[in-house]
């Protein structure tokens, strides 16, 4: 038979035990209170990503249905607040030609400083890549129109840094572009962020 603890020593162990629930609520309580009273403060506004610069190097469908293309694009992180940092990470887009993946765009997690940007000069030059006839249609007339489509897809993984050991809940920005290019590599109506309508 085990032999059971002095009344004495029993209470003090499910007072230790009491004590340590109470000061986890108490630190969650803690750090939700200073986070809120952070953004009280500081206001955070969304960040924001936008293509700011694009241009169509080289776009070669030839007879034998195989397509090369390069293409320079110009992606802008943007922090408008004045008090907090930001951090961006698992950005990721995909350069796609109707339907067809040219290139991922990525970039190794990185922060935006209090009211300012951060601009990546993506060089993207594709592979031969063979088309299906029905794109291959695509491309002959987006040749002789005068008019070469992309489409830029992805997301970034972003979140405020308001003190220097507290961070915000992160959340995810969506980027989906048409990118519009006429043969002499330049684009038209480049009207493309994650605030696009």
């Amino acid at each position: 038979m085990v032999p059971s603890l002095p009344p004495q020593i029993a209470v003090i162990e499910a007072d230790i035990d009491m004590i340590k629930r109470s000061s986890t609520k108490y630190t969650v309580v803690i750090t939700g209170i200073v986070l809120f009273v952070g953004y009280l403060v500081v206001r955070p506004k969304l960040p924001s990503i936008s293509i700011t610069a694009a241009h169509l190097d080289r776009f070669y469908y030839d007879q034998a249905s195989v397509l090369t293309t390069q293409l320079t694009i110009v992606v802008k992180f943007k922090n408008d607040n004045t008090k907090a940092h930001v951090s961006f990470s698992k950005a990721a887009f995909i350069l796609g030609f109707h339907g067809v993946e040219i290139a991922e765009l990525a970039s190794e997690p990185f922060e935006v400083k209090k009211n300012s940007s951060v601009e990546f000069n993506y060089q993207v030059e594709s592979t031969p890549i063979p088309l299906e006839p029905q794109i291959g249609d695509i491309a002959d007339r987006s040749i002789k129109n005068n008019s070469i489509m992309f489409n830029l897809k992805g997301t970034a993984r972003t979140g405020w840094r308001v003190i220097e050991v507290v961070r915000s809940v992160k959340f995810w920005l969506h980027l989906n572009c048409d990118l519009r290019f006429s043969l002499d590599g330049n684009i038209r109506d480049l009207h493309c962020s994650n605030k696009s309508k």
